[in-house]
């Protein structure tokens, strides 16, 4: 099985992982958000944070959401700062995978002692 952006990817987590070695655990969502922006900045990762997506219903858009991030214009980035990862944070990603062109997204959790990190796909 071909894995998709595989050079993006292993971009996109080895910044994570710099911020997560870097701060270690116990910060707010906000704070790893904040980091990852410098060192996606340092690395030349294009990435637009909060990007709005928007959701349709039989062609009728509803709203939109916020992904946290959106990576080299083809990658869901969403940063969680929880103590493990659960299914209702795969189900969000999905879903938002689902409401976009979008076809892969990385969910990572800087709550815990090493990064956590998933690869789910539409």
């Amino acid at each position: 099985m071909e894995i998709i952006y595989k050079e993006e990817s292993y971009a996109i987590i080895g910044a994570c992982m710099e911020v997560h070695r870097e701060l270690g655990m116990g910060f707010n969502e906000v704070i790893y958000k904040d980091a990852l922006e410098i060192e996606f900045k340092l690395r030349d990762i294009p990435y637009i944070r909060e990007s709005s997506l928007p959701v349709f219903y039989k062609e009728q858009k509803l709203r939109t959401f916020k992904a946290d991030f959106v990576v080299f214009d083809k990658i869901i980035l969403e940063a969680k700062a929880v103590s493990r990862l659960i299914e209702d944070h795969e189900r969000q990603t999905i879903a938002y995978l689902s409401a976009s062109s979008l076809r892969l997204g990385l969910l990572v959790n800087f709550g815990e002692s090493s990064l956590q990190q998933k690869r789910l796909l539409k």
